[in-house]
């Protein structure tokens, strides 16, 4: 019988729903309580394959291969619960599901309304999600208040009413402000926020209270008579210089042992060992390395959310402060690599589209020709083949047919276009479906023996997620091995190249798939930790 705590937000967004849900689903997990979380998301999309990074930030990808919001790439950090197409659902996917009934005929000709058909398409969805569970972690996207995110709150509403408070809790998040002028946090905006809630009909259990500073017993007493929420339910959470700190402070405040008690669940005391020994790696860091991200949306740092953490799981494991740098790739192709000097490795991430690829394509030749460790992923392996492809094999006009669809030598490009042996550049550019099936998803490998790759993984087999559509072209792959490119791993599906390597270089590697989505503190990832040491090496030999 799953238990369910909804977790809304109020005041303003980004208040950090996602983690706070994903902080109290570890402190549960290690009392013993197996764990799902689910994102409800507000707009109209589908999915979040097709949002701007602009607007949205990463797009997180799922083991089963769904485009999901980046808070999933939370859940799966914070908890050992892996994310599936079950795990977030948007207002676009649920009015998408009951029209396809609509237009079936399920609903008998019926009238078909937001009450009860949209409502209960939410909940079957969400109690599918959750089978399985001891506890199901429900966030609701955007604040309460919104216009398009009142289906999902009534359809919660309706939950914790079917259920009964011995199955269903809910968790509210708000703003406590500190106002510097007066020297006073302010309680009118969780008031407020509250009384909005409970507006619709949702009575909230819990309070969590984003704020500078701790907040005094005065302000938590005085929250609670206004929320009628018990006080030792109103949770303080102060910002923290470590994400990785969160889960003791809602531990030391009771918010665990609140659900516990709340479900009367007998389980174990909490053992937050794990996190204990991620807090004191990132105490024990003794270098600091500075890494060059080469790509097109340096102001917005969500965009390449999981990197981020994944190179700090890597400065966590090699006891390495890493200082990310954001570098422009368009500017590299007016300024020059000029400004790659000074770096102690570089990455360039994975991406769409053709602006600042010519940048990217610099900044590999600069890695490989200056020795500086490289690490490529996504499209940071599709540059990385189109430079050496140039400026090693000779391929005069080698590209990838995504930024030329008449590439002289179309080294990088669709299934479809390099399937057809011999195949001409008009029947390539003919049979091209530049819709495209993106490959997603976790996908198997075979590493070649003996290979950087493989000294890595220790392991001649791996999974790893994918997003993308172009790939290595095979025809080409005697001629460019030939000229001292590695291809130390290779698809289990199609002999698709995975992975590629220089042997006299460093340090340099580049992959098909995105290793970020598998990188988590406690373990890191091998690729990760290999670069990280790699800058190590090469910042000790600049120091010496």
């Amino acid at each position: 019988m799953t238990c369910f705590v909804f977790v809304t937000g109020g005041v303003v967004s980004s208040l950090g729903k996602g983690m706070a849900a994903a902080s109290l689903a570890s402190i549960l997990e290690s009392r013993g309580l197996s764990v799902r979380m689910i994102k409800l998301d507000p707009y109209l999309n589908v999915d979040a394959g097709t949002m701007s990074p602009f607007q949205h930030g990463e797009v997180y990808v799922t083991d089963d291969g769904a485009e999901t919001d980046l808070d999933l790439g939370h859940y799966e950090r914070f908890t050992h619960s892996k994310t599936s197409r079950l795990s977030n659902f948007t207002t676009g996917q649920i009015y998408n599901n009951v029209i396809r009934k609509e237009r079936r005929g399920d609903f008998l000709g019926g009238t078909v309304q937001v009450i009860p058909h949209i409502t209960d398409e939410i909940k079957n969805l969400v109690r599918q999600g959750a089978q399985g569970a001891d506890i199901c972690m429900v966030e609701i996207g955007g604040t309460v208040g919104d216009i398009e995110s009142l289906p999902f709150l009534e359809a919660i509403r309706q939950m914790g009413v079917e259920l009964g408070p011995h199955r269903a809790c809910f968790m509210h998040l708000t703003l406590v402000p500190y106002i510097a002028s007066s020297g006073e946090v302010k309680t009118k905006p969780t008031q407020h926020s509250v009384k909005e809630l409970r507006s619709i009909g949702i009575q909230p259990d819990v309070l969590v209270c984003r704020s500078e500073r701790p907040m005094p017993e005065t302000e938590r007493r005085k929250i609670a008579l206004f929320t009628n929420v018990h006080e030792r339910a109103v949770i303080s959470a102060i910002d923290v210089d470590n994400i990785m700190k969160i889960p003791f402070g809602l531990h030391e405040q009771g918010l665990d042992e609140l659900i516990v008690r709340r479900f009367a669940l007998d389980v174990k005391p909490a053992d937050l060992s794990e996190w204990e020994r991620v807090v004191r790696m990132k105490e024990e860091q003794d270098l600091e390395v500075q890494v060059a991200m080469v790509g097109k949306y340096v102001d917005l740092a969500d965009a390449y959310k999981s990197l981020n953490e994944s190179l700090d799981h890597a400065g966590l494991h090699t006891r390495t402060r890493v200082r990310i740098h954001y570098v422009d790739s368009e500017r590299l192709e007016t300024e020059g690599t000029r400004l790659l000097e000074g770096f102690d490795a570089i990455l360039v991430p994975g991406g769409f589209g053709e602006r600042g690829t010519e940048g990217k394509i610099e900044a590999v030749r600069y890695a490989r020709e200056n020795q500086v460790p490289y690490l490529g992923i996504c499209l940071g392996m599709q540059v990385a083949v189109i430079e050496y492809a140039r400026n090693v094999v000779g391929l005069e006009g080698a590209n990838s047919t995504e930024f030329h669809r008449h590439a002289e030598h179309p080294v990088i490009g669709l299934v479809t276009e390099w399937h057809r042996e011999g195949g001409t550049k008009e029947q390539r550019s003919e049979d091209s479906d530049m819709g495209g099936t993106m490959r997603l998803g976790a996908q198997s490998a075979t590493l070649r023996p003996g290979t950087l790759a493989h000294k890595l993984y220790q392991s001649e087999t791996i999974a790893e997620r994918h997003r993308h559509r172009y790939e290595f072209n095979n025809h080409y792959r005697e001629a460019i091995e030939g000229a001292g490119l590695c291809v130390s791993g290779v698809a289990d599906f199609d002999d698709l190249v995975e992975i590629v390597e220089l042997p006299d270089h460093p340090w340099f590697l580049a992959c098909q798939f995105h290793p970020e989505f598998c990188s988590t503190p406690r373990d890191g990832h091998p690729l990760f930790i290999g670069f990280i040491e790699a800058a190590r090496a090469r910042r000790g030999q600049v120091s010496a």
